[in-house]
């Protein structure tokens, strides 16, 4: 086939991503970004000059490159899983050359950096308890977020489908289909908790917003009339954080601490690890195992009975 350059390649692959691949506008931002990196880097023209020993330069000018920016105070697994991304990217245009037999490197070719295990921010169940009972007051914003702090540990959303979630929601049923990452839709189940929280919270409500969570006091009324005044990931964040502070949490508390409290609790009360996969949205099981080192009660007691008896 006619040879094309790579700018024109990188434009038609970014397509692909987002088109047939049904990706994220941010997912495909994210692409160019990390491939433009790597162009900018290697100063090549056509895909056959991506070699073994131009990746491994790369790799290596990567590395030093975090080293510089970060020093030594970083953390190692941050710095790695971030240059992981950048030839993440760049393995997944090569397997679109692969697609089209446009000859170049072999995707596999590409090995990932390994990561030291992620870590969890967890808080306690008292710590959570506290949490989930700051916002004590009776007025239309104290409502709202009740319901948001309860509606992220009934289900276990991540902040974006929380936000995206609509005013007029079924809360006869006991459970939502949300679409998550990849347009992948799945089903979340509400407690009877946060459906009486939503509840209170919609009965309180005068706007006419289709959203389910929105902005109050000024900032709402500047947006009136002129779209719609959905509360952002951002704000959402900025609302836990005020309420982890309230509630005399010292941990950073963030949307996804309470996700993974709502994990931790699945597996801790005998939930098994294909059903937390699937609740939380998980594409792959490796992702949702990060949480069961710190729930398998079975080795704790083995420890506790046989350890220096």
């Amino acid at each position: 086939m006619k040879s094309l350059d790579l700018q024109t390649l990188k434009r038609q692959f970014l397509e692909y991503t987002e088109i047939e691949r049904g990706r994220s506008l941010k997912t495909v931002e994210n692409y160019e970004r990390y491939l433009d990196r790597f162009f900018n880097f290697a100063k090549i023209e056509t895909p056959e000059a991506i070699t073994e020993d131009l990746v491994r330069e790369y790799r290596l000018w990567l590395n030093r490159q975090a080293a510089a920016r970060t020093g030594a105070r970083s953390k190692e697994s941050l710095k790695k899983r971030t240059q992981n991304y950048y030839l993440i990217a760049l393995r997944s245009f090569l397997k679109y050359l692969m697609k089209r037999d446009v000859k170049s490197l072999a995707p596999d070719k590409i090995e990932l950096a390994k990561t030291p295990e992620r870590s969890l921010d967890l808080i306690s169940r008292s710590e959570l308890d506290r949490l989930m009972k700051a916002p004590d007051g009776t007025d239309v914003k104290s409502l709202r977020d009740k319901a948001i702090l309860a509606m992220l540990f009934s289900t276990g959303l991540r902040v974006s489908e929380l936000c995206s979630l609509p005013r007029d929601i079924d809360l006869t049923n006991d459970e939502l289909s949300v679409r998550g990452k990849g347009e992948k839709v799945r089903v979340v189940f509400i407690s009877p908790d946060a459906k009486d929280a939503v509840k209170k919270y919609l009965t309180a409500r005068k706007d006419m917003d289709d959203s389910l969570f929105v902005q109050f006091g000024r900032n709402a009324k500047k947006k009136q009339g002129k779209g719609t005044t959905q509360l952002t990931s951002r704000s959402v964040e900025r609302i836990i954080k005020f309420y982890g502070i309230k509630a005399g949490v010292t941990k950073k508390i963030t949307p996804h601490v309470i996700r993974h409290s709502f994990a931790t609790d699945l597996l801790q009360n005998g939930a098994d690890l294909r059903s937390v996969q699937m609740m939380l949205g998980h594409a792959n099981i490796s992702t949702t195992q990060i949480y069961t080192h710190i729930t398998d009660k079975h080795l704790k007691e083995i420890h506790k009975k046989f350890h220096n008896r």
